[in-house]
């Protein structure tokens, strides 16, 4: 049973992969049947929105766009924390920290914020 820190890792892999087969099959690995993902854009409930929703982002990326860690985990029986960036390698265009849920070794919630500047 994966711990929340192999989730972490499981989660990006969704994100990153862009083979709908191989992504299918590491959502069934990694979430709950009623996942929520939630964002910005909304809310998605079921592996399948979380799916589509891989898709699009992957979709209005170019191909040379990675999504990568950037900067320390955080892990609790419950919770796992990630900071990423996406973009080209070395040049990300948005960076963001994803918030997941976990027990009995799934996802039950992702929930990623997008970071930001504030004006001076």
């Amino acid at each position: 049973m994966p711990d929340p820190d192999e989730l972490l890792r499981m989660n990006r892999d969704v994100f990153s992969e862009r083979d709908p087969e191989k992504r299918r099959a590491a959502i069934e690995r990694t979430y709950v049947e009623d996942v929520r993902f939630i964002d910005p854009d909304g809310e998605s409930v079921g592996r399948e929105a979380l799916n589509d929703r891989a898709q699009k982002i992957l979709d209005g990326a170019p191909v040379d766009f990675l999504l990568e860690e950037d900067g320390l985990a955080y892990v609790s029986p419950d919770t796992a924390v990630q900071p990423w960036r996406f973009g080209p390698p070395g040049s990300p265009v948005v960076r963001g920290i994803d918030v997941l849920t976990v027990g009995d070794g799934r996802v039950s919630v992702v929930r990623t914020l997008i970071g930001f500047r504030r004006d001076a």
